[in-house]
């Protein structure tokens, strides 16, 4: 192995352990709501913030902030924005007032999508011959974060404490932390001019690849929210089951992560236009079987492999569409993610509401008639962008 190949793995791997901290420290405290509320006296409802606080602030900063830094060292927004998580679980685990809790979770939020989208950018210039596999490691991080630093964060508060969760938090972003300074060198970019990034936004299939991908996050992460009841009350899973169904999606999530990295950038065109349409067939399965327990275990299991492919997808046909602004568009990706997934939820919460947690199918099954229509739409613009001689990707 030369040394311009471990150089690059090294960097792709502390970028992916550094996005795990990040997200992890973002979706950590869903599973420990009731602790919070308990610890800080206030209500489920208020205690629902220090969720929402953080959505809200980077789906605002995501399309911004990672533009107006672009021409920064990014080593040094790297060391800037773990350095600003760490301190503020340390301000979490160790504050009894609840409005300094909701601060520090605002704050770090900022630059959440500074760091994960240069995340990305670096990932793919590190992997020149194959952009996608770099990308695909990322998500990783990204996975993991989201669906194993939940059960991982509710184990740790359940039986040690609440201040260990955060201090546990705190820990891998301070370990990124020393891994940047000491091994990452300087990296300086190249300034760019806001103006001239901002001229992506006139193109068709961007805009298309936004609202698609704003549509697929919005039926995974809208049923996500409630598989856990879904299975408990329509498949019969006990509650303990419940957890290992959701701790195998999670590992699913990250195996679809793999998988499509090697085989994405041989079959780009085919892979982003199936993979809504599968999804959409596993859910309509999922709702068939819903209470047949093995059979809805599997079909578990095989949505999370398909919704960690397809998040390779949805990064490609934003980035794609923007190649020169590469920071601001996976800003946009990172926004349609978050905006995609509060619409999602609330979409779902609404045919709940008259009936059971089955019923959150029928809106992910709009959300992804949707995608497939948006998602053949952005290929066919991306084509039609292309001929006209800007740099958009064809596919």
């Amino acid at each position: 192995m030369t040394r311009k190949i471990l150089n690059e793995n090294l960097l792709i791997g502390i970028l992916t352990l550094g996005v795990f901290g990040i997200i992890n420290t973002e979706m950590g405290v869903v599973g420990i709501i009731p602790q919070i509320a308990e610890r800080f006296g206030v209500s489920i409802s208020a205690t629902g913030w220090c969720v929402s606080v953080f959505a809200l602030v980077v789906a605002a900063a995501a399309p911004v902030l990672p533009l107006l830094f672009s021409g920064v060292n990014r080593r040094l927004m790297m060391l800037a924005a773990l350095l600003l998580f760490a301190l503020s679980n340390l301000v979490a685990a160790v504050t009894d007032s609840f409005a300094l809790l909701l601060a520090s979770r605002a704050l770090p939020a900022l630059l959440h999508p500074v760091y994960v989208a240069m995340a990305f950018t670096l990932a793919a210039e590190a992997s020149k011959d194959d952009p996608s596999r770099g990308i695909a490691r990322v998500f990783v991080g990204v996975s993991a974060g989201m669906v194993l630093g939940v059960p991982m964060t509710t184990f740790v508060t359940t039986h040690v404490s609440y201040e260990a969760a955060m201090g546990i938090f705190g820990l891998i972003n301070t370990a990124v932390l020393a891994a940047t300074y000491l091994l990452v060198p300087d990296m300086p970019a190249k300034r760019m001019n806001p103006g001239h990034q901002l001229r992506v936004l006139k193109r068709p299939s961007l805009w298309l690849g936004v609202a698609a991908f704003t549509s697929i996050n919005g039926a995974m992460f809208g049923f996500f929210s409630f598989m856990s009841d879904f299975l408990h009350r329509a498949s019969g899973f006990s509650f303990d089951a419940v957890g290992t169904v959701l701790l195998a999606y999670g590992l699913a999530n990250i195996a679809g992560n793999m998988l499509g990295g090697r085989v994405f950038g041989r079959c780009r065109k085919l892979f982003t236009r199936v993979g809504p349409a599968v999804m959409l067939a596993l859910y309509a399965l999922l709702y068939v079987f819903a209470e047949d327990r093995t059979a809805a275990a599997i079909l578990v299991v095989l949505l999370g492999v398909n919704a960690g492919a397809i998040n390779i997808s949805g990064q490609y046909m934003i980035s794609a569409a923007a190649r020169e602004a590469p920071d601001f568009s996976n800003g946009l990706f990172l926004t349609a993610a978050n905006f995609g997934t509060a619409a999602g939820t609330f979409l779902c919460g609404l045919f709940i509401d008259p009936a059971d947690s089955r019923a959150a199918l029928f809106a992910t099954g709009l959300l992804l008639l949707a995608a497939v229509f948006l998602t053949y739409a952005r290929t066919v613009k991306g084509h039609a962008d292309y001929a006209l001689g800007t740099p958009a990707n064809p596919a």
